[in-house]
């Protein structure tokens, strides 16, 4: 498992249940996961080379700027076996790391995570694509348990295409939805907003709660939107609003992985927002100064 995160260790935990152990590298890695993965039951092993040389399946669910870095890495230690890349990436991406293994891995399948971490009654789902035999072989690692899987087709992009089109509407959506309560907010009409929002059945807007988890997945969820917006282009699609929702996430940088309401998260998001404007505004200060008249 590269690398047992929130969602990484607890998928790991369901693939032991089938298989003899699941490994996992701590070099470069913080206590928090390591105490995780020791929580999970997964080995720990010295070495990514050590890992590699042992394993029969690596599954990679990490951020998705570090993707291809990971399967690179993999794949220069000459992996045998079967790659899952299962992370938030775009389909292009999916193809270029499965050119990067160049037939030294046995497969290459593409994978994607939808849904929350199989604790308690969750339950996600991990939609696969690539060759029958070897996603064939990742199903049955999850045979029975909280993760389900669902093969999608052969061709390698398949998993990446469904994952960015869902992260595309859900993770664009808890933005605006931030945004649209974050601006009743400041005019004193946050109730009434609620109000008309609770008159639709299943909208964001009354889902205040999830604003503070929004900011705490907004170092994660703002790369998935750049990964999205970069397959609507690919599409021939307009991508400015994925691109402006993932730089509306980035002002939650400093929030990552804190536990906030939605008055904290709204109070962080305008105090970045204000730190932001600030230091655009210094050039243009510097320049002013700077002129004479004559």
């Amino acid at each position: 498992m590269l690398h047992p995160g929130s969602m990484g260790a607890a998928v790991a935990a369901c693939a032991l249940a089938n298989s003899g152990q699941v490994l996992w590298c701590p070099q470069g890695r913080s206590e928090a996961t390591a105490s995780r993965a020791e929580r999970f039951g997964l080995t720990a092993v010295p070495a990514l080379s050590d890992l590699v040389a042992q394993a029969d399946v690596v599954l990679s669910l990490c951020p998705p700027a570090a993707a291809e870095d990971v399967a690179r890495d993999v794949a220069g230690l000459g992996f045998t076996g079967v790659y899952v890349e299962a992370n938030a990436i775009s389909p292009q991406r999916a193809v270029r790391i499965a050119q990067l293994f160049g037939g030294t891995a046995r497969a290459v399948v593409d994978g994607a995570v939808v849904g929350s971490p199989p604790v308690g009654a969750k339950r996600p789902r991990l939609y696969l694509s690539g060759a029958a035999a070897e996603v064939g072989l990742v199903e049955r690692l999850f045979s029975g348990t909280s993760v389900s899987t669902h093969m999608l087709g052969e061709e390698i992009g398949q998993a990446s295409a469904l994952k960015v089109s869902y992260t595309a509407f859900q993770k664009a959506s808890r933005v605006l939805a931030a945004l649209s309560y974050g601006l009743a907010r400041e005019h004193g009409v946050d109730q009434a907003l609620l109000d008309v929002a609770g008159q639709r059945t299943g909208s964001y807007l009354t889902e205040t709660d999830y604003i503070g988890k929004t900011a705490a997945r907004g170092w994660r969820w703002g790369p998935e939107l750049d990964e999205a917006a970069d397959t609507l282009a690919a599409a021939g699609l307009p991508d400015d609003l994925l691109r402006a929702a993932a730089s509306t996430l980035s002002r939650w940088d400093g929030a990552k992985d804190i536990k906030m309401s939605a008055d904290q998260a709204l109070d962080e998001l305008l105090r970045a927002e204000a730190e932001l404007s600030s230091r655009q505004a210094e050039p243009e200060r510097s320049e002013e100064s700077g002129r004479q008249i004559g």
